[in-house]
């Protein structure tokens, strides 16, 4: 199926790692423009050889830390100057606040909103001028299964995501007028690298299969298929909100998790 990003300009946030890379992998394989938008240089530096080894005409690195206002301007007004137009905006925000309630601390609550739901948020806000400027346009964020399936060890985490979920049915319904898509996609477990250094291996060391064995236990996991998803299985489910093709789907979330609970 063509998605129709070829030349679309495109910018995925937090696209150096994990299920962002993945993302913004396929839509320079699909002929996008891609700007990867992230706090880690060489993070930036390696995303970018990636890109253009995917095949990338135009790939653009902006290191920018969402939590922070100034930066998140910035890196949009960079992209106003070389594009003047976004035609798909993906959100995947990385979280580090793991720990239950009685283990956080008052700035730890802080660093989850900022980063996982305000951070969004002013990443939408400030790219809404690129995206009515373009023929078309969409914003994916990225929540996570524990909105629905509470965890009580990424309680920080767990709210941020619902906050942000809560985000994107409101800008879907607030920009519907402008003819901006909006969607949430929400992943269940992926084997990206956190897993890997949880468990103690080496990139590529463990199947989907093997890996779900010996962390779902620990972690309370409950996956349909007895396995983790690749990142680029969740990728294809983003692109697809992100595209052309999607024409009359807003303000859904939507579940890629192997199935679950999750309801």
């Amino acid at each position: 199926m063509d998605l129709g990003f070829d030349g679309a300009a495109t910018a995925v946030v937090g696209g150096t790692k994990g299920l962002g890379l993945a993302t913004a992998e396929l839509l320079a394989r699909e002929g996008a423009r891609v700007a990867v938008i992230a706090r880690d240089d060489a993070g930036l530096e390696a995303a970018e050889v990636r890109l253009r080894a995917a095949g990338c005409r135009d790939a653009v690195r902006l290191r920018a830390d969402i939590a922070v206002p100034e930066d998140v301007d910035a890196a949009f007004g960079e992209l106003e100057r070389r594009w003047g137009e976004l035609n798909a905006l993906v959100v995947s925000p990385g979280l580090d606040t793991a720990g239950r309630a009685e283990a956080l601390a008052a700035e730890d609550w802080t660093t989850a909103m900022r980063a996982g739901a305000l951070g969004p948020a002013q990443c939408v806000l400030a790219a809404l001028p690129l995206l009515r400027a373009a023929a078309w346009a969409r914003v994916v964020t990225v929540t996570a299964m524990s909105v629905k399936r509470q965890s009580p060890g990424l309680i920080s985490y767990t709210a941020a995501k619902s906050a942000l979920a809560s985000i994107t049915k409101n800008l879907a319904r607030s920009l519907a007028a402008d003819g901006i898509l909006v969607n949430a996609v929400a992943p269940g477990p992926m084997l990206t690298g956190w897993v890997e250094s949880a468990l103690g291996v080496g990139a590529g060391e463990l199947t989907p299969v093997d890996a779900f064995r010996r962390l779902g236990g620990a972690q309370s996991m409950h996956v349909d298929l007895a396995r983790l998803a690749a990142p680029d299985e969740v990728a294809a489910v983003v692109a697809f909100c992100a595209s052309r093709t999607n024409s009359f789907m807003t303000g859904a979330h939507l579940n890629v998790d192997g199935g679950s609970d999750f309801c």
